[in-house]
């Protein structure tokens, strides 16, 4: 008998079945296979009188799956449940082992942060039971994301027609719209610079009157000017080096942050291509996983990673670049759960597996690699030379820099230090600057969130997990709360307005405290020092009072009108909206359902003259596609449609074939065949 293995993705099954051999069966679960169900109090699958029990039921896709898996577990002496090393992961196995009655008979846990021969083998090895704290924590998450989501998006699409809120999504449109505000509001003030334009550098007024420079018109700057003698003065000039530090290596965050500006990647492209990465690629004669698991908040390497990194650094670019191992410190909103995102051995260099894989695995792939090649390499050095003139009551600056030791950027070449030169100078000497220029500057607008940098305010603000902020961005497009001009986010009117009603009624509810604040107690409860029933009841009693005032007291939003009136009973026609965009209806709805129609010239069919032998009352007629990936070619079939769905492959000729019946047909190189040519094949001889 088999030993069953069931994960989570379908390509990750593969990749490990390689590595346990014919022992072993490896299927997938394709991700969730049940959910909470849509029956009891406002549809929220919750006994709400018992305790808050959620009930859960197979999601409808999945079935076919669950029979699939629960006829091999038949077959099965033993069962290990290895979905993803996360909260998510875990729940998934536990909702295996209650759906598939797993716990019958025995199973086993195991997670690994690499798919590679050595650690999924070495998992199998140290099995574990499921933790029921992390089952916990997101089944917590889960309900206060379903009661929310549900009451608050059935609110909104009654009162003011937006389509969805959640605790996640909505702190996150309101960053973005209190952002909008902020440049609404902004006033911008006029400000001058000062350049001494020397033959070999240039130096910019710092100071005047030893209080740093704030010239705020034309007149002031003027009187500056001329307040200056034609000779500048070196008062110091100073020499020193710092460093430029290594980076981290790369969290989920900072993965996301980096690919949006070096690669220009969006969060969830680069979400999608880490995961292929991390289940395995194929090299040759073996499938292999090439990184850790892309969903971490960590930068923590494990030493069996960080030591043979080190060597290989040593032996590649010399013991002059070889860095140390750090002790990573656990910080607020940090769960440490795994290692950072790295690659699953130092030796897979990109070089060596570019012929494996596509351009933009490839691109992705470096950029991790050499950051975690990088984050174990020595810093930068620079040497930075600033020269101080004086003259009169004013100071000016230069400053030019070079480098003096590359360190990590012999590998993270995706930044670079720019380098100028100064002249020799000595203290006391004078110079003549070849002009001095004055320039009128406006101070700017605060920059709109790119995508990079909203991924960042989200993390520090601690609005979400690693895992939520690609589909956090994407939901927020899909609704159209968001527009993107330049790659910046614009709140549209309508996300504007869905946050001006929600921090009118559920303030409490989408600030960014609060959200932060529920991370915590999620944190606490997958670590055992928060009860899950006494989170959900003491929300649920605050928030529902909430909802009902919103209901009462929320002002409907008015359709908009058309103009006309409707051609059958005479009320105003308004514009409304659905999924397959905006339409034109009567405001009387529901008592008059007439909808406009859009006045499109249909195309008419055009008649063979041969009667459909399937119905007999029809005839076959040629049509032209109008959609799909056959769109403007033309077929034929029965005009009595939908009644009957009979379809040919080519234009009837009018004859019946001779050997089965059916009608014969022209074909593409104009042979005359049997219309049921797989099963007759008949072809009339030329």
């Amino acid at each position: 008998m088999k030993k069953l293995v069931i994960v989570e993705s379908p390509s990750k099954s593969k990749t490990i079945e390689q590595y346990l051999g014919s022992d072993y069966r490896v299927l997938s679960s394709k991700g969730h296979i049940r959910d909470l169900a849509i029956s009891g109090v406002g549809g929220l699958g919750l006994d709400i009188e018992n305790n808050f029990t959620p009930k859960y039921e197979i999601i409808k896709e999945k079935k076919k799956v669950v029979s699939e898996l629960k006829k091999a577990l038949k077959e099965a002496d033993e069962v290990y449940l290895a979905t993803d090393p996360d909260r998510e992961g875990e729940a998934i196995s536990w909702h295996l082992k209650e759906t598939l009655s797993i716990g019958e008979r025995p199973y086993k846990r195991v997670i690994f942060n690499e798919i590679t021969r050595e650690r999924v083998l070495d998992a199998f090895n140290h099995p574990r039971d499921i933790d029921f704290d992390l089952v916990s924590s997101q089944e917590t998450r889960r309900i206060l994301d379903r009661i929310i989501g549900f009451k608050l998006s059935k609110l909104l699409q009654n009162k003011i027609k937006s389509k969805s809120a959640g605790r996640v999504q909505s702190a996150t449109l309101k960053i973005i719209v209190d952002k909008e505000k902020e440049i609404d509001a902004f006033v911008e003030e006029e400000y001058w610079n000062v350049t001494a334009k020397f033959k070999e550098f240039d130096a910019e007024l710092s100071k005047f009157k030893n209080k740093k420079v704030a010239l705020g018109n034309e007149q002031e700057t003027d009187e500056l000017l001329a307040s200056l003698k034609e000779e500048f003065t070196v008062a110091n000039v100073e020499e020193k080096e710092r460093n430029r530090d290594t980076k981290l290596p790369f969290t989920t965050s900072s993965l996301q942050q980096e690919a949006s500006t070096k690669l220009n990647f969006s969060s969830q492209k680069t979400m999608l291509i880490a995961q292929r990465l991390y289940e395995g690629i194929d090299l040759e004669n073996e499938t292999v996983g090439l990184i850790t698991y892309m969903r971490t908040d960590s930068t923590r390497l494990s030493d069996t990673f960080s030591y043979p990194a080190i060597k290989f650094i040593e032996e590649t670019y010399g013991a002059e670049y070889k860095g140390f191992v750090r002790k990573s410190k656990k910080t607020k909103n940090v769960q440490d759960a795994h290692e950072a995102v790295r690659p699953s051995s130092i030796y897979n260099t990109p070089e060596k597996l570019k012929k494996y894989l596509t351009k933009d695995e490839f691109n992705l792939y470096k950029l991790i690699y050499n950051r975690a090649i990088a984050s174990l390499m020595k810093a930068a050095r620079i040497r930075v030379k600033n020269v101080l003139f004086e003259n009169n009551e004013a100071h000016f600056k230069a400053t030019a820099q070079e480098l003096v030791f590359d360190g990590y950027l012999k590998v993270y070449t995706y930044e670079s230090v720019s380098t100028s030169e100064l002249p020799d100078l000595t203290v006391g000497a004078s110079l003549k600057p070849e002009s001095v220029e004055k320039k009128q500057n406006f101070t700017k607008p605060p920059l709109r969130f790119s995508e990079a940098r909203l991924i960042k305010e989200m993390e520090e603000q601690g609005i979400g997990r690693p895992s939520t902020y690609s589909q956090t961005i994407t939901t927020l497009k899909k609704r159209k709360y968001v527009n993107l001009k330049e790659k910046k986010f614009i709140p549209t009117d309508q996300g504007k307005l869905t946050i001006e009603k929600l921090d009118e009624f559920f303030a409490q509810i989408i600030s960014v405290d609060y959200t932060a604040r529920m991370e915590k107690v999620l944190d606490d409860i997958s670590t055992g020092n928060e009860e899950q029933t006494k989170i959900v009841s003491s929300f649920y009693t605050s928030f529902i009072p909430m909802v009902e005032n919103a209901n009462k007291n929320m002002e409907k939003l008015a359709p908009k009108f058309t103009g006309e009136d409707c051609p059958k009973c005479s009320s105003p026609m308004v514009f409304r909206n659905s999924r397959y965009g905006t339409f034109e209806a009567c405001s009387n709805y529901p008592a008059c359902k007439h909808i406009k129609t859009k006045d499109v010239e249909r195309v008419q069919p055009v008649t063979t003259g041969v009667k459909c032998p399937k119905c007999g009352k029809g005839e076959i007629v040629e049509r032209t596609a109008k959609k799909g990936k056959n769109n403007g070619k033309k077929f034929y079939a029965c005009d009595n449609f939908p009644r009957c769905k009979n379809m040919l492959f080519g234009k009837p000729t009018g004859e019946l074939c001779p050997k089965c019946g059916s009608l014969l047909i022209t074909d593409k190189e104009d042979n005359v065949i049997c219309q049921n040519t797989k099963e007759c094949g008949y072809q009339k001889p030329e």
